[in-house]
């Protein structure tokens, strides 16, 4: 037994965390808010990369100090039926939901939508979005090499030709940062902007969920200790945390550049397929429509074969692996020709209600030993963040929706009940209440116990 990686085996962890976190849908958020931050993408970017790159590294780092046999165990310890509720709806979330259909759309706007007609994308987009999840699922029911490949192969292309684009727009900008103004929302708190639009990424959520397969190949390594294990796990995380931040801050330049040329984009993917053909023409743009296509395409496979997995074992009676994967392809072929505004529009509420969860889920569990992990400051702490991040879910929701359910009234109510919920930070206030109570509260019966 070791207690450290060598380098050739650090290296080889810290590629293969950046290749579970990094997709092309990565690059679209960070491209759209350079174009909203303008002049303030630096304080936002310092927001994003927060919760873009540090808490999916948290989140693993937490699996493995807890040595948990994954996410359903880690959050159970709150209680069984949240254990059962949270799983769920961050696989759904990461899944069928929310990232795989955006999977489709992405590569959808980023190729096709620019060169259709407006008035055909509807079908266009149902028939692309049939062949894109005709061929997941046919790969998803047979999992072969196929992700080898495409990550050894195709990935790098696709990282490859980004890296050309971005050398291009640094070497022949659009515009001058410094000149162009943030739109609303970037004006005052471009941070706090930044850090909720890195939710968009999902990868906190996806580094609970698939944390414990970096976490099981740094024990097969033969780091057993969870002290080491966690060190570890930070070690190859900040290393691959350093290229995933560099890319998140040269696309986020390329985007705030652009607008020297462009008006700012209705989405990060239209954004991306529009710099792409003013440096290189639509030969340019075609490259890049298939290389994210294909990234996509291998992002959307492992996604479909995770949660497939996962509920699988979620629900060891109930149906196969199969069946799963064909219903987890169908409900993400659906979605996906919503399009990729409405998918972002709602996935953003959605994220405003578990990301708090999930960070105080992580928080708690690297703080656990000050409290002995007692299961009243878990309760707490979940159930007073839950109350609040509901506020900040329907604050969140798309404004025709609020009216449409008649929730105005009730929702502007919780936003002014809670504090910082205008800047969508309404959790934090109950979420350190909730641990303040309940740290005394244990500490007040271990004292008790003392003096017996």
């Amino acid at each position: 037994m070791k207690k450290k990686l060598k380098l050739q085996e650090l290296i080889f962890v810290a590629s293969m965390l950046f290749g579970m976190f990094f997709g092309a849908g990565n690059l679209i958020f960070p491209v759209s808010m350079g174009q909203l931050a303008g002049n303030q993408m630096w304080q936002a970017s310092a927001g994003f990369l927060i919760t873009g790159v540090g808490l999916p590294l948290l989140g693993v780092a937490a699996l493995g100090v807890s040595q948990k046999n994954g996410l359903f165990e880690l959050s159970s310890q709150v209680g069984r039926r949240y254990g059962f509720f949270f799983t769920c709806a961050l696989y759904l979330t990461i899944g069928p939901f929310f990232a795989i259909p955006r999977c489709a759309t992405v590569s959808f706007t980023v190729g096709m939508e620019r060169i259709l007609p407006p008035h055909g994308q509807f079908w266009a987009l149902a028939g692309f979005s049939l062949l894109f999840f005709g061929a997941v699922l046919f790969f998803s029911l047979r999992p072969g090499n196929i992700l080898t490949w495409i990550g050894k192969i195709l990935n790098p292309l696709f990282l490859c030709f980004l890296g050309i684009l971005i050398i291009r727009t640094l070497l022949s900008p659009m515009g001058r940062i410094s000149e162009i103004p943030p739109s609303s929302g970037y004006e005052s708190g471009a941070f706090f902007t930044g850090f909720l639009e890195g939710y968009n990424t999902m990868d906190a959520l996806a580094g609970l969920a698939f944390g414990i397969i970096i976490v099981s190949v740094i024990r097969d390594l033969n780091i057993q200790r969870a002290e080491d294990v966690a060190v570890n796990t930070l070690k190859a995380g900040l290393l691959s945390s350093l290229f995933m931040a560099a890319i998140y801050l040269l696309v986020t330049v390329a985007g705030a550049q652009s607008l020297g040329t462009f008006s700012a984009s209705s989405n990060g993917g239209e954004a991306l397929a529009m710099i792409a053909e003013y440096y290189f023409g639509p030969a340019g743009a075609a490259i890049l429509a298939v290389t994210v296509t294909i990234a996509c395409l291998k992002t959307a496979i492992g996604l479909i074969t995770s949660c497939g997995e996962a509920f699988r074992q979620i629900f060891p009676n109930g149906p196969s692996y199969s069946a799963w994967a064909v219903l987890f392809s169908l409900l993400s072929f659906l979605i996906a020709n919503l399009g990729l505004d409405t998918i972002v529009a709602y996935s953003m509420p959605v994220l405003m209600f578990l990301y708090p969860l999930a960070i105080t889920l992580i928080l708690l569990t690297l703080l656990g030993r000050f409290f002995q992990n007692d299961r009243k400051v878990w309760i707490l702490v979940t159930g007073f963040t839950a109350l609040a991040s509901l506020s900040d879910f329907l604050n969140a929701l798309p404004s025709e929706t609020l009216a449409f359910l008649h929730l105005q009234t009730f929702a502007s109510g919780a936003a002014t009940f809670f504090p910082f919920s205008q800047l969508g930070f309404g959790w934090v206030c109950p979420a350190a209440f909730g641990f303040l109570l309940g740290t005394i509260w244990h500490f007040f019966e271990v004292g008790k116990e003392k003096n017996l």
